[in-house]
């Protein structure tokens, strides 16, 4: 969860809340691509400099935890050759860009299905989760492969097969058998590209979470965007269903 941050005049004592656990929807990468006539994998492309760019920012503003919405369960559907893209832009990422990240401390991790992925992949996604797993500047989880409802359903039948009366499957027992039950619920939840949705992403995750809707496409969107943001989290009283 969020803590709170002296600004202004010190003698003030002026306290905010800084979101320190952030989730980004990057949407707006094929409106981008044909704004400029651009194939979409351009878009897809600028998009990745997007992310290096907002994980390099978000280490400046303090951010401990960042989730990224790379591919969803649902983005199987795209053109096949689009889909074969993607999954080549990912192993660039990971060998290219994420490795310069953790020189920065970045640790990644990656939520979602890895059975459907390439098998070169799931060992470069495993081998960069393992090199990177002491750095402790920044933990950026990458969903790929994920969804919402899917997580939740297979908390559900964990809870099963381990053997759990009805009496204790709880908040508790669900949220320790999710994905990555150690990541923070989520503070603050961006979209970009003007779209007023979620697209079923941490939908567990996100229950009490501050949504922030952006115009920017996602890759135009960069530190002043999302320092916008966070200021705009940071001037919202947050009562968790209290008064």
């Amino acid at each position: 969860m969020s803590e709170p941050e002296e600004i202004g005049n010190p003698a003030a004592q002026t306290i905010v809340a800084r979101a320190q656990t952030v989730a980004i929807i990057m949407d707006g990468n094929g409106r981008w691509a044909a704004g400029k006539g651009l194939p979409v994998e351009a878009g897809h492309r600028e998009g990745t400099r997007a992310l290096r760019r907002t994980v390099e920012a978000a280490i400046d503003e303090g951010v401990t935890a960042l989730v990224v919405y790379a591919f969803s369960t649902e983005n199987w559907a795209r053109p096949a050759a689009e889909v074969a893209t993607l999954m080549e832009i990912l192993g660039e990422t990971i060998a290219r860009e994420l490795p310069d990240l953790a020189l920065q401390g970045v640790r990644t991790r990656f939520l979602g299905r890895r059975d459907r992925v390439p098998p070169h992949l799931r060992d470069a996604m495993g081998e960069l989760e393992r090199s990177t797993e002491h750095l402790d500047t920044l933990c950026l989880w990458i969903a790929f492969d994920y969804g919402g409802r899917a997580e939740i359903i297979d908390a559900a039948r964990r809870c099963i097969e381990d053997g759990l009366a009805p009496d204790d499957v709880d908040e508790a027992a669900l949220a320790a058998r999710l994905n990555a039950p150690e990541l923070p619920e989520i503070d603050l939840l961006i979209r970009t590209s003007g779209e007023f949705r979620i697209s079923n992403f941490m939908l567990w995750e996100t229950a009490y979470a501050e949504f922030v809707f952006t115009e920017t496409l996602w890759p135009d969107f960069d530190a002043g965007d999302l320092r916008a943001a966070l200021d705009e989290f940071s001037a919202r009283d947050r009562r968790f269903g209290g008064r």
